[in-house]
């Protein structure tokens, strides 16, 4: 596997994991990312890199930020986010990917796409869900914010140093494992 095969994997895997805290900005940096000439995306996928994209990803993008910071509106947001961040996890994965066989591209894709989109995305919305349980959502702004940050980070990461997005991304998926791990009940023998 050659060095732009594995950038373009942790480019994925990067765009994937900040899907899993918002939707829209790791594909609307992608957009923007194509469109400067900053990424080459694979063929069926440079329609992204389109002025219409960038604008549609853009307007999108905004409206899921400030959307967040509405308590109760996120959560009915988060019912929705949570399939469509694995497709679109999914999404980031095959269109960034290179040189790699069909069957493999897209077994990367759904696997460590949309399965890491969708871990970080079901984890943000039991702690949105937990923190309006608790505060009456009057927290749930703050988590909003953190979500928002840990987004934009990890995406500009990925675009500008895919290899630090991929540590990134291992680091965020070991806190949510011990996260889990700590809540979990423990069974007595």
């Amino acid at each position: 596997m050659n060095t732009e095969t594995t950038l373009s994997i942790f480019l994925g895997i990067g765009l994937a994991a900040s899907v899993g805290f918002r939707v829209f900005l790791p594909l609307f940096a992608l957009s923007l990312a194509s469109y400067f000439g900053v990424w080459d995306l694979n063929e069926n996928w440079e329609w992204i890199g389109s002025l219409a994209a960038v604008l549609t990803l853009g307007v999108a993008t905004l409206v899921e930020i400030f959307a967040y910071f509405i308590p109760w509106i996120d959560n009915l947001l988060d019912s929705i986010a949570v399939p469509l961040a694995a497709i679109a996890g999914t999404a980031v994965m095959v269109s960034t990917v290179a040189n790699l066989d069909p069957v493999v591209t897209w077994s990367l894709a759904i696997i460590a796409g949309g399965g890491t989109a969708t871990a970080i995305k079901g984890a943000g919305a039991t702690s949105r869900l937990a923190s309006t349980a608790t505060t009456g959502g009057l927290a749930n702004p703050l988590v909003a914010t953190v979500e928002t940050g840990t987004a934009v980070v990890v995406t500009a990461a990925s675009i500008f140093a895919p290899i630090l997005a991929a540590v990134l991304v291992c680091i965020i998926l070991v806190i949510i494992f011990r996260i889990y791990r700590s809540l979990r009940p423990r069974r007595r023998i």
